[in-house]
């Protein structure tokens, strides 16, 4: 009896044994193909992951375009993101000014940098006389914004990146102070895809950003709800790449669920939420672009204070950013937007003076442009290793190399 006992514990711990092996080698086998963004099905992805850009200003500049850009190209990044305001390039129907676009092109391809378009902000002749105070509306003839579309792509063929059609449509003061509209959305953006790609079919097109907010009014839409009607609306068959925006509220590690998050959109990982929408509407393949992300070191404006950082915690929070994307978010997501590069006007009442990472006033760098010039870049298979805080790069005193665009 004894001995069968024996043979019978020897056995079970043999069981045991081979039961964890298993589960340890299914483990294993199973962490290097866990995929559940589907990363393994984007095809013919427009950006390598990743793609380094920075929001700039440099239409009225006061000639500071060249410092910034030359700042923006010591970061090693290799794009820039430009506003080409409809009201500025046709102030007047039949009326085209392109003087101040030729010039920026111009310094940005000087400095071997590529631009990022982004297309909006409708003149008052073009929009009802109930939006005018507003910071956009759409326009009444859609056909005008097509016009207008077609006519930067046409002058522009070839020499830009991509075009990015409107900002935070979800919103109700970039919507005319209408409430916001999805299906119009996928109207106007339909319009400008048209007239892009009739003057520059290789021109790559990215949706627009939408702004994180669990509001649910006249004001403004939910992003979660809005991107899934824009699916509902078919906007994906006038794009190439998928556009969000990813403030940061919250350090980037914390997930929408976890504990820490107060909200699902509160997070930087917010994102997660967005591509899990692309995979139930079966757009996998597509890639993302986040157009819009930072930390604000505002401790002044009642309206944003609460989620300000200091000016350290804004160097470490977006360089722990950049590396979560790296270990997690690549391939589908390719480029990435950082804000900004300051407009000289800004002034500490305005909130976008806070997410800058240069001090507005005199363009010294904030410790937020020294650690993301500094820090390693992986773009695609190319990598620009770490370099020292206080090295030459930092200070402006030799050229960074740049990741291939």
């Amino acid at each position: 009896m004894r001995g069968y006992l024996k043979h019978k514990l020897v056995g079970l711990a043999l069981v045991c044994l081979l039961v964890t092996a298993v589960g340890y080698l299914g483990w294993r086998y199973l962490q290097p193909h866990w995929d559940p963004f589907k990363a393994s099905a984007v095809a013919d992805a427009p950006f390598p992951s990743l793609t380094y850009g920075v929001h700039t200003f440099l239409w009225w500049d006061g000639g500071k375009a060249g410092l910034h850009l030359d700042l923006a190209r010591l970061m090693s990044f290799s794009h820039v993101k430009q506003i080409f305001a409809w009201r500025d390039i046709q102030p007047q129907p039949g009326i085209w000014d392109w003087e101040q676009a030729d010039r920026i092109l111009g310094e940005i391809e000087r400095r071997d940098l590529r631009l990022v378009v982004r297309l909006g902000q409708t003149p008052d002749w073009a929009r009802t006389p109930a939006a005018s105070i507003a910071s956009d509306a759409p326009p009444v003839d859609m056909t005008q914004w097509r016009a207008f579309c077609a006519a930067v792509a046409a002058r522009y063929q070839g020499r830009v990146s991509a075009y990015q059609i409107w900002n935070e449509p979800n919103l109700s003061r970039e919507w005319g102070d209408q409430k916001p509209d999805p299906a119009g959305y996928v109207e106007l953006l339909a319009a400008c895809s048209s007239g892009i790609r009739e003057t520059d079919p290789s021109a790559v097109l990215i949706s627009a950003g939408l702004a994180p907010t669990g509001t649910n009014n006249d004001e403004a839409l939910p992003d979660d709800v809005y991107f899934d009607q824009m699916y509902r609306h078919g906007f994906q068959r006038y794009i190439d790449v998928v556009g969000v925006h990813a403030p940061g509220y919250a350090p980037p590690e914390i997930g929408p669920d976890d504990e820490q998050a107060q909200h699902r959109w509160f997070t930087f990982r917010r994102v997660e939420d967005l591509r899990k929408i692309m995979l139930n509407h079966g757009d996998e393949a597509r890639q993302m672009a986040i157009l819009e992300f930072g930390y604000t070191t505002d401790r002044v404006n009642p309206d944003y204070q609460w989620f300000g950082v200091s000016k350290s915690e804004q160097a470490e929070y977006l360089e722990r950013a950049y590396e979560y994307v790296i270990a997690n978010w690549r391939p589908w997501i390719g480029l990435m937007v950082l804000i900004y590069l300051p407009d000289p006007g800004w002034q500490p009442a305005d909130e976008e003076y806070w997410w800058s990472i240069l001090e507005p006033e005199d363009n010294r760098p904030r410790p937020a442009y020294i650690t993301v010039a500094n820090m390693r870049k992986v773009c695609g298979d190319f990598i620009i290793p770490e370099r020292a805080s206080d090295g030459p790069v930092a200070l402006g005193r030799i050229k960074a190399p740049i990741c291939p665009a």
